[in-house]
C-alpha cells in the first residue's frame, strides 16, 4: 500500500463531535426554493404559525440535509430566537460553523453555556471551535473546567485527549487518554491509545489491544484484532499477525484492509501464491481499490511476470492517477 490506512471506524471516533465540512460561501442564497417541495410543506406552516419555532427548525434541518448550509442559518436563527431552548442552541451553533461564521459560533456558544451551565455539550463545542480556530490554550481550559467539577470524568479526559492528538501533542493526548482508559476502559478509548503506541512501535499496543479482545464478548471490535496484526506484522512476527488478520475476516470478511496486511504478510515471507490470492480476494471485496492491484502487480513483478505486473499497475493507477510508485514501477518495467 502506499500508506498504511488508519481504521476508518477508528477515524470516524476521533473525529466525532467536530465539524469538518465545506463551507458554504453563498452570500445571499436563494430562497425560491422554499416554495418548493419538500420544503413547502414547512414554508406554508410558517406562513400560518410565523411564532412556532418547530417549523423554522425543521425546514433547517431539511436544508442541512441536502447541504444547504447557508440557506439554513436564517431558519436556525429564528428557531433559536424563539425557543431559547438547548436544543436549538447546538443545531445553530453547528450551522454557524458549517458555514464558516466561527466567530459568531463561538459568542452563541459561549451565551448557551451561561444559560445552561448543567449541559456540558457547550463546553465541548467551545473547545472543539478553538481548536478548529487554532487556539491550543483556550480549546485546553474547556476540558480542564469540567475535570475541575469532576476530576472522575472519563469522556473529559477522553475528548481532552482526542482534541490534543489534533493540536498533534502526542505525550499529553497519551497521557489524557490513558486517564480516560484507567477510570473507564472503554473500546474507543482503549482503540485511540492503541492506535497511536502502534505507530510509535510501542509494545503497549499488544497489551491494550487484548485487553479489549478480552472484554469483548460479542467478538464484535475487529480493530483491536487488526491493531495488534499491524504491530506484529511490522515487527516481523507475520505468523502471529496472520492470526489476528484471519480473525479480522471472520468477524468482517468486507474488511478490505485486513485482506491486503495479510497479502503483505505472505509477500514479506515470499509466499507468492498465498500472498497473490488475499490480493485478488481483496479486489473482489473492493474493486475500486488500487493497493490491490498494486500489490498483485508486485507479487507478478517478484514471478518475473512482467506482462502481468504491468497490467496490475496499469489498473492501480487507473483508479488513482496520483498513484506514483505504481507509475515508477511500470515506467521500470518497460
Amino acid at each position: 500500500m502506499k500508506s498504511r490506512l488508519l481504521l476508518s471506524t477508528l477515524l470516524v471516533a476521533l473525529t466525532s463531535a467536530v465539524f469538518f465540512s465545506s463551507c458554504s460561501n453563498e452570500e445571499k442564497p436563494d430562497t425560491s426554493i422554499l416554495g418548493e417541495m419538500p420544503y413547502k410543506v414547512y414554508t406554508d406552516s410558517i406562513k400560518q404559525f410565523p411564532d412556532n419555532f418547530k417549523y423554522y427548525l425543521n425546514r433547517a434541518l431539511l436544508l442541512s440535509q441536502s447541504k444547504m448550509h447557508a440557506l439554513a442559518t436564517a431558519d436556525y436563527k429564528k428557531a433559536w430566537e424563539l425557543s431559547q431552548t438547548d436544543a436549538v442552541g447546538i443545531e445553530y451553533a453547528s450551522n454557524l460553523i458549517l458555514t464558516n461564521k466561527l466567530s459568531e459560533a463561538l459568542e452563541l456558544l459561549k451565551n448557551c453555556q451561561a444559560k445552561f451551565p448543567e449541559n456540558e455539550e457547550f463546553t465541548r463545542r467551545i473547545s472543539e471551535l478553538y481548536a478548529i480556530m487554532g487556539k491550543r490554550k483556550e480549546a485546553l481550559e474547556q476540558y480542564d473546567l469540567i475535570i475541575s467539577k469532576d476530576s472522575s470524568n472519563f469522556m473529559a479526559y477522553y475528548e481532552k485527549g482526542i482534541i490534543l492528538m489534533r493540536l498533534k501533542d502526542t505525550a499529553a493526548a497519551i497521557a489524557a487518554l490513558e486517564q480516560s482508559y484507567f477510570l473507564q476502559p472503554l473500546a474507543i478509548t482503549g482503540q485511540a491509545l492503541a492506535n497511536i503506541y502502534s505507530n510509535q512501535g510501542n509494545p503497549r499496543t499488544l497489551v491494550i489491544c487484548d485487553d479489549i479482545i478480552a472484554h469483548d464478548s460479542s467478538s464484535i471490535l475487529v480493530d483491536a484484532h487488526f491493531l495488534k496484526g499491524t504491530y506484529l506484522s511490522d515487527h516481523k512476527q507475520c505468523d502471529a499477525a496472520l492470526k489476528e488478520f484471519e480473525t479480522c475476516i471472520k468477524l468482517d470478511w468486507t474488511f478490505i484492509d485486513a485482506h491486503l496486511e495479510k497479502g503483505l504478510c505472505y509477500f514479506d515471507q515470499k509466499k507468492y501464491e498465498q500472498s497473490l490470492d488475499a490480493f485478488r480476494v481483496a479486489a473482489t471485496v473492493s474493486n475500486t481499490n488500487p493497493d490491490a492491484y498494486f500489490w498483485m502487480g508486485r507479487v507478478y513483478e517478484a514471478q518475473n511476470q512482467k506482462e502481468e505486473a504491468q497490467l496490475n499497475y496499469q489498473r492501480a493507477i487507473a483508479l488513482d492517477e496520483d498513484f506514483n510508485e505504481a507509475k515508477e514501477r511500470l515506467k521500470n518495467l518497460k
